[in-house]
């Protein structure tokens, strides 16, 4: 109890210290630092997107022991960064275009504008939803928490008026028709394998299997790399012109430079590697009992909502395509699915839009607090959400822990399945 009270003094101390000195500083300089720490907020988020939502690409090769922990992050780590140098920036756009950043109120002169606060607040509310559904396991959308907080932001900066919902009604859209698509996509190729077994005779968890798993795993990695990653790359792009380091005719026009395409997909493919274990075990190994052959279905159903959100320049959710399409093979091979953890996806999914909206839109109001305030208040938040995050990651679950709860759930299967043939075994001798 004595040191949490220390800690949480701490930060308010270091927070008051920080105030007083940017009282010394030139307006220029605090309007840089402020621009810096909200890159570096949006690094945080593209890690915290890496670690998050690894699961995406890897908890089938992982459940289905194509590849270990270890070797499926770091596969999926690659072919997270390899984007940088393919994929365009048209989903970075559609980001930095969610708040209309030329309609935002015009602040005093050396102020810190409202875009860079917007920007600030908004990752604050999504790196926070990303730590807390993280920490209990839920695999929910780091996306939709980053376009939450904008619009929860931007409302609170502009009202109504200041937000593109051109933009927003997008990522609304696919909310609903994401999952869909790869759902109905890889319970049809389900069904597809099934057929290609009764004539060929290839076993489910055969050598084939294994990397066809692996490879559309890697494609599935790829398509998160391309999709998510352009998320940081337009919120940084739009906080470096509200600050006047990025020259654009308008907030219609500005496109990454290059240094921001590489700096994020670097942090989201760190993150990947970083693994958010917790997230992998529930998409793994509590959706539905995952095989080769079902693996593989499901990752082409995420192949085919998360490729096609990105050709269309629409920001969605990779968590929901490969829920989605898990969920999709479950039913496609007749296998039991938990909906009682499906429903509590579900509900994070619902609500962080919302969260991430009410966090920004709180944040913002603190930045805008008479004198010192607007430095002592929102900046002691932040420090109380790393501390509070650092603490979570150091006490995080472990490649080897998840490593061994696959062998338990595979042993537990197997019993299982030799329970139920010993039945019908038993059947046909009394027959």
């Amino acid at each position: 109890m004595h040191g949490r009270r220390s800690a949480a003094w701490s930060n308010w101390w270091a927070t008051f210290v920080i105030a007083l000195a940017l009282g010394h500083l030139s307006p220029m300089t605090v309007v840089l630092l402020v621009t810096v720490l909200t890159v570096a907020m949006a690094i945080l988020f593209d890690f915290t997107n890496g670690f998050h939502d690894a699961a995406n690409s890897t908890s089938t090769v992982i459940a289905t022991k194509s590849l270990r922990p270890k070797q499926a992050v770091t596969l999926s780590a690659i072919f997270n960064f390899l984007p940088a140098f393919i994929v365009g920036t048209a989903v970075a756009n559609t980001i930095a275009k969610t708040v209309k950043l030329d309609e935002l109120p015009a602040v005093a002169a050396g102020a810190v504008p409202f875009g860079i606060r917007v920007t600030l607040a908004a990752l604050v509310g999504a790196v926070f939803w990303n730590y807390f559904t993280w920490h209990l396991g839920l695999p929910s959308s780091s996306s939709h928490a980053l376009i939450g907080g904008l619009v929860g932001a931007a409302i609170s900066a502009g009202g109504l008026s200041v937000v593109s919902w051109a933009s927003v009604s997008k990522t609304v859209v696919a909310i609903f028709a994401s999952p869909l698509v790869a759902l109905s996509v890889a319970f049809t190729a389900m069904w597809v394998i099934r057929l290609l077994q009764r004539r060929t005779g290839i076993d489910e968890d055969s050598e084939f299997f294994r990397w066809a798993q692996v490879a559309s795993s890697a494609w599935v990695s790829w398509g998160h790399g391309a999709n998510d990653a352009q998320k940081t790359m337009g919120i940084i792009t739009a906080t470096l012109y509200s600050g006047g380091y990025l020259a654009a005719t308008s907030a219609s026009t500005i496109a990454p430079p290059i240094w921001v395409v590489l700096l994020a997909q670097a942090a989201i493919a760190i993150g990947t590697v970083w693994g958010g274990w917790k997230i992998i075990e529930t998409m793994g190994l509590k959706i539905t009992r995952i095989t080769r052959a079902s693996g593989f279905a499901a990752n082409i159903g995420a192949i085919a909502a998360i490729d096609g959100a990105t050709h269309l320049a629409i920001p969605i959710s990779t968590t929901q395509a490969v829920s989605a399409s898990i969920v999709g093979s479950g039913v496609g091979a007749r296998r039991k699915v938990s909906w009682g953890v499906m429903r509590n996806m579900v509900i994070a999914w619902c609500l962080t839009l919302p969260a991430g909206g009410l966090v920004g839109f709180v944040i913002f109001k603190l930045m805008i607090l008479p004198g010192a305030l607007a430095f002592i208040v929102p900046g002691a938040a932040i420090l109380a959400l790393l501390v509070w995050a650092g603490r979570l990651m150091l006490k995080s679950e472990t490649a080897a822990e998840l490593e061994a709860k696959v062998e338990a759930s595979d042993l537990l299967h197997a019993r299982s399945y030799g329970f139920q043939v010993q039945q019908v075994s038993d059947s046909d001798a009394g027959s």
